[in-house]
This record gives structure tokens, sequence and C-alpha cells, in this order.
């Protein structure tokens, strides 16, 4: 079976992107073995959300033109993982260019000994910059998928994730918004944890408060 790669971005961060991508990788499982690609640089959340953050692998050899060694991916919930939260401390950043990303993700995808998979779930660094550019070109992906909120920021910073991507002739399978509303414990009415936010208006103003401006 040919491995098809869905890569999963977004706009801005704070969208619950990571767990839209894992959310995605787990519903895969009952048409073929998944594998989820966490190239998330600034904010790698994969290993956390699966309890696996303790994982290392040598920075050394990911950083590396040339490599004989691979890396076998962590195996958690049937799922494959590959994560450049293996090459962090836990506290520790990673500053990244353009390049040496694009070096990292051509690693992590060909590189590492992955099985045969039906579907490779990449969860992206949030944002349109150059970095994502280069990370959807070396991942040769099938398809995305782009979150969003509710707020009015995170749909304009969506719609640029998803013009990027056309742009990389990359086909654009749906958008997801998350955090819409949750149930009332009370009356079961949906509730927005976000307050309405129109061109203009500031967050840090209530509805109350605009309305007597």
């Amino acid at each position: 079976m040919e491995r098809r790669v869905i890569a999963v971005g977004a706009g801005k961060g704070g969208v619950g992107k990571s767990t839209v991508a894992l959310d995605l990788a787990r519903a895969l499982r009952a048409h073929g073995r998944v594998g989820i690609l966490d190239l998330d640089f600034y904010g790698p959340n994969i290993p956390v959300m699966l309890d696996i953050e303790h994982q290392r692998w040598t920075r050394s050899w990911i950083l590396a033109s040339r490599s004989t060694q691979q890396f076998v991916p962590v195996i958690r919930d049937d799922i494959a993982v590959a994560s450049t939260g293996f090459i962090l401390g836990e506290d520790q950043p990673l500053g990244v260019d353009a390049m040496t990303a694009r070096l990292i993700a051509k690693q992590l995808v060909h590189d590492v000994r992955w099985p045969d998979l039906g579907y490779l779930v990449v969860d992206l660094p949030p944002g349109t910059s150059a970095v994502q550019h280069l990370l959807v070109r070396e991942i040769q992906c099938a398809g995305a998928i782009v979150v969003v909120t509710p707020e009015l920021v995170a749909h304009l910073d969506g719609r640029k994730a998803v013009q990027m991507f056309r742009s990389l002739n990359v086909r654009v399978l749906g958008g997801v918004e998350n955090m819409t509303a949750s149930p009332c414990p009370h009356c079961g009415a949906g509730l927005s944890p976000f307050l309405p936010l129109r061109r203009g208006s500031s967050p840090r103003s209530t509805p109350r408060e605009r309305a007597s401006s």
C-alpha cells in the first residue's frame, strides 16, 4: 500500500492543531497502518500527548548531512511516532533556519525506519513562512487539513494557510474549526470559549463595553 502523507497545518498557534493531528491519526487506524510525524519545531507536543516525552534521539545524527544510522519510531496506541521533540531537552527550544528545518524534515521522513505505513500524518509548525513552505515541499503530502478556532484572527490566518497549500499544489482536504463550543452543564446550550471579535474591536473589551462605546 502506498503511503499517503496528510499535513495538518494552521495559520497561527494555539488552535489545537496537534490535537486534531493526533485524532486524525487515531481515526485512520481503521484504514491501515498509521504514523505521525511531529515537525512542530517550536512546540512539539505529540510526545507529551502520548506520554512518550522522555524518548531521546541524538541531535548530531539528525543534523548530519549524511547518515547510515536509522532510528526506529516509537510505537504508541498502534501509531508509529517520530518527533522533533525526541532531539530536544524537555524545556529546550530548537532554533532552526529554513534550510536546517528542511534537512531535519527530510531525514525524519526518509531516514527513520518507518514500518509499512498506509498513512503518515504530519503535524506542521504553525504559520506560513519560508520554513512551512520548505517543509511542505519536502514531505510531498497528498493533502492538507487546516485548523482554526472561532476567532476572526484565526480564520484570517487560516485563509493564509489555505493559500499556502494551494500555491504549492497541495489539495486542501478540509478544515476544522476547533474549540467552537462546549455544552453548558446546566442547560445544555452551547457555550463559546471566545468573546465575539470583529474587525476594529479590542479583544480586551467585553460585548457590553463595545455596545456602550
